[in-house]
C-alpha cells in the first residue's frame, strides 16, 4: 500500500511538473507575440502621439478584448491626453520688404520669444526711431565675443529686444553679416516669456536679398503668430469587475523613443528608431499576461484594472493624467504594481530590483529578499522615474519591478533578440503569486517614504527638496511633490507650487532649473521666489 502511494506521489508530482513546464512555454510564446509586435520596426519606437504609439494602443486594446476585459478608459479602452510639444511658427506668419514676401524659414523666422503682433512702417535700416522697428547687426556682438567661453548669443539679442523696446522699437529685426555662423534658430522646445514687440532672424540669404544697404528705407509689412504645439497620447485600460471592496492596479508605460526626436536618446549616432523591447514592451507584454492570468483563474477577492501608459518617456504623462482624471474610484484601490524594464533578468546575478519596498507595511511580511530563483534588492522609496511615483502621491502603496539599467538603454539596440524571456516568466509567475496573497477585506496601509530622484543629481551638492512636475508647460518649475524633511517642507513650499528665481536667475523648466541649482553649494544663503496662485512669494533659504 505504501509503494502505490509513494508512486502515485511521484505520478502526480511529475504530471504537475510537465504541466507547469507546458504554462511556462505556452506564456513565452505569448511574450514573445507581444514584445515581437511592440518592438517592431514598424511601430517606429511607440513615440507619444505617432501613428507607432496608435499601432500600439490598438494592439493592446485587442488583447484586452480577446481576454474579455471591461473596458476602463474615457471613450472605450482609451484615455487620451494633451501633451505640450513646444512652440511652432503658425502659416500666416508672414514678412514682407518692398513688396518681396520673404520665405519663412529660408528667408527669415520668429525668434522663441517673439511677441505675437503686426507690424506695417517705413523704417531706415540704419537708424533707430522711437515708433519704428529697429534693425541689429549682430556682427559685432560676434565679434567682440569669439573668445568668451562664457558668451550667450540668444540671451545677449533678448537683452537688447528687450532694451529696444523700452525705448519705443515697435519690432526688433536682426541679421549677421558676419562671416561666422551663429547657429541661430527657432527653438520650439525651449520655454521662454514672450517680450512685448515682435523679434525676428533674417537669415544670411534673406539679409542679402532685402537688407543690403544699410541706409536705406524700407516698406515693411510684418505679422508673427506663434503659438502652442500639441500632440495626444493615449493610455489604454482594462477592468476586472468582482463587485469588490478595492481594486488592485497592475500597470506599466508602452511609449518610447520614437527616432529619438525628443532628446532623451542615449544614441549619439544619427536618428535611429528605438524599438523599446525592455523599455517597456517588457513591462505591457507582462500587463496583458497578468490580464490574462487573472481571468482565467477567475480570482474574486478584488476588482482588478490593468493599464498601459504612454507619455511616461516625456516625465509620467499618462499616469499623471490618470491619476489626475480616473476611470475608478482611487480611494478604493488597494496598491498599484508598477513594471517597467523587467525582460533583462541577469541569469548570473539572478537579482531583481524592488521599488516601493516601504510604501506599505505588509510588503514587509510579504516579501523576502531570498526567493527560490532570485534575490530581491529593495528600494523603499514610492517615486522614481516611472509611473509608480503617480499612484504613490496619491497615498496609494505601490511596487515597481525592475530588472536593471543596461548598455542598450534608451538606444536602438534594445531590441527582442535580448529579452530573457524565461526569466521574463518567472517574474511575471511571482507577481502573479503576490497578488493571490493580497486582497482581504481591508486595504493596505499606506507609509510615506524618503524621494528619490529621477536621475542626473550627481552633479548637484545641494537640494531644494522638490520633485518637480514634468508635465507642467509654463514657465518655471511647479512643485509636484516635497520631500520629508527637506528644506522645501522647512520653508513651507506646497505642490503646486511654481517656483521662477533662485537668487539672481530665473528659469523658465526644469532643465534651465537643473543649471541654477548647479551654481550652488551648502552653506550659500539666497532667495527663492514662489508663485501661489496668483501671488507671489519671497521665501529666504540656506542650503
Amino acid at each position: 500500500m505504501r509503494s502505490i502511494f509513494i508512486f502515485l506521489l511521484v505520478f502526480t508530482t511529475a504530471t504537475y511538473a510537465q504541466k507547469s513546464k507546458r504554462t511556462d512555454k505556452s506564456m513565452q510564446g505569448d511574450l514573445q507575440k507581444y514584445i515581437g509586435y511592440l518592438a517592431d520596426d514598424r511601430l517606429e519606437g511607440r513615440r507619444t502621439g505617432t501613428n507607432g504609439e496608435k499601432l500600439a494602443y490598438t494592439f493592446i486594446a485587442d488583447q484586452f478584448r480577446n481576454i474579455g476585459l471591461i473596458p476602463k478608459g474615457d471613450s472605450s479602452y482609451f484615455q487620451s491626453f494633451e501633451v505640450f510639444d513646444g512652440k511652432q511658427i503658425f502659416n500666416s506668419t508672414h514678412f514682407i520688404i518692398n513688396g518681396n514676401d520673404l520665405a519663412l524659414q529660408k528667408d527669415f523666422f520668429p525668434m522663441i520669444y517673439s511677441a505675437n503682433a503686426s507690424v506695417e512702417a517705413v523704417p531706415t535700416i540704419a537708424f533707430n526711431e522711437k515708433g519704428m522697428p529697429w534693425f541689429l547687426d549682430i556682427k559685432t556682438l560676434i565679434d567682440d565675443n569669439k573668445t568668451n567661453p562664457h558668451f550667450d548669443l540668444t540671451e545677449s539679442i533678448k537683452i537688447k529686444a528687450t532694451d529696444a523696446a523700452s525705448k519705443g522699437a515697435t519690432a526688433f529685426i536682426i541679421y549677421n553679416s558676419s562671416g561666422i555662423s551663429d547657429e541661430l534658430k527657432f527653438e520650439g522646445k525651449q520655454k521662454a516669456e514672450q517680450l512685448t514687440i515682435p523679434v525676428v532672424y533674417v537669415t544670411k540669404e534673406g539679409m542679402q536679398a532685402y537688407l543690403n544697404d544699410a541706409s536705406a528705407s524700407v516698406d515693411m509689412k510684418l505679422k508673427v503668430a506663434i503659438g502652442e504645439k500639441k500632440r495626444y497620447g493615449h493610455n489604454v485600460a482594462g477592468y476586472i469587475d468582482n463587485g469588490a471592496a478595492y481594486t488592485i492596479i497592475i500597470g506599466a508605460h508602452y511609449d518610447h523613443l520614437g527616432y529619438g526626436e525628443d532628446h532623451n536618446s542615449l544614441w549619439t549616432g544619427p536618428p535611429s528608431i528605438h524599438n523599446g523591447a525592455d523599455d517597456n514592451a517588457s513591462g505591457t507584454a507582462a500587463v496583458i499576461e497578468l490580464a490574462k492570468l487573472l481571468k482565467q483563474q477567475g480570482l474574486k477577492r478584488n476588482n482588478y484594472l490593468f493599464i498601459c501608459f504612454s507619455g511616461e518617456e516625456l516625465g509620467l504623462f499618462g499616469s499623471k493624467y490618470f491619476t489626475e482624471h480616473p476611470t475608478i474610484d482611487l480611494s478604493k484601490a488597494d496598491y498599484m504594481i508598477n513594471m517597467d524594464m523587467i525582460g533583462r533578468f541577469n541569469d548570473s546575478t539572478k537579482a531583481i530590483t524592488l521599488g516601493g519596498y516601504g510604501t506599505s507595511p505588509a510588503w514587509g511580511q510579504l516579501i523576502s529578499s531570498k526567493e527560490k530563483d532570485f534575490t530581491i534588492k529593495f528600494d523603499s522609496s514610492g517615486t522614481g522615474p516611472s509611473d509608480h511615483t503617480s499612484f504613490y502621491r496619491k497615498d496609494i502603496p505601490v511596487l515597481f519591478f525592475f530588472t536593471g539599467i543596461h548598455k542598450d538603454y534608451h538606444k536602438p539596440s534594445d531590441d527582442v533578440d535580448k529579452i530573457n524571456f524565461p526569466g521574463e516568466v518567472m517574474i511575471i509567475k511571482y507577481i502573479y503569486g503576490l497578488i493571490m496573497e493580497t486582497g482581504n477585506s481591508e486595504k493596505l496601509a499606506f507609509a510615506k517614504t524618503r524621494e528619490q530622484s529621477t536621475g542626473g543629481m550627481a552633479r548637484f551638492t545641494v537640494s531644494l527638496g522638490i520633485m518637480p512636475d514634468y508635465t507642467f508647460n509654463g514657465n518655471g518649475v511647479r512643485v509636484d511633490g516635497i520631500s520629508e524633511g527637506k528644506l522645501a517642507q522647512r520653508i513651507g513650499l506646497k505642490p503646486g507650487d511654481i517656483v521662477t528665481e533662485m537668487g539672481a536667475y530665473k528659469f523658465s523648466d526644469v532643465t534651465s532649473y537643473m543649471d541654477v541649482l548647479a551654481k550652488f553649494k551648502k552653506g550659500d544663503a539666497t532667495k527663492i521666489k514662489v508663485l501661489r496662485g496668483k501671488e507671489e512669494l519671497t521665501f529666504d533659504i540656506i542650503f
